[in-house]
């Protein structure tokens, strides 16, 4: 998938309106873009954006695993797109499951006791559950465009060394 073309969106999100103010925020996001490619410190180039695409290919029609599965709509992909985009550089890449009520999920593991799930619903949720060595972490954030700071800061203490 392509970048989202510019929109007033952008604007909103730059702090200015001005033609430079736009030029500035467009280059800056082409400039991540960029980064976001690379191996080392973006998911494109750790084939994140590639395996979410081919997991929801496969889960487009109703009852794709047999059990009555519901399908994963376009809107959750954009969603959990814009979640991956959203991580700062340099994240671990986590692996893409769907859900059978259509939901997406991004996974880190590290070890049996160190693991995060994060579900994204078609309303912008993120439900989340970890297990953290002999501590478990669950609950619900919104997703406005940036991960939710509960989030990374579990997957830095399921995939730290």
């Amino acid at each position: 998938m392509s970048a989202l073309p510019f929109t007033a969106f952008e604007t909103l999100t730059s702090g200015g309106t001005s033609d430079a103010a736009r030029f500035v925020a467009k280059r800056g996001e082409q400039g991540r873009q960029r980064l976001q490619e690379s191996y080392t410190l973006g998911m494109g180039g750790k084939g994140v954006f590639a395996e979410l695409g081919a997991v929801v290919n496969e889960c487009l029609v109703p009852n794709w695993d047999g059990h009555g599965a519901a399908p994963v709509r376009y809107d959750v992909y954009l969603l959990a797109y814009q979640f991956l985009e959203a991580m700062p550089l340099g994240t671990p890449a986590p692996s893409v499951g769907a859900e059978p009520d259509g939901h997406l999920t991004l996974e880190w593991y590290r070890a049996p006791r160190r693991i995060l799930s994060v579900s994204i619903s078609p309303e912008g949720e993120l439900h989340y559950a970890a297990l953290l060595g002999p501590r478990k972490a669950y609950g619900t954030e919104p997703f406005f465009g940036e991960v939710p700071k509960v989030i990374l800061d579990m997957i830095r203490r399921v995939t730290a060394a």
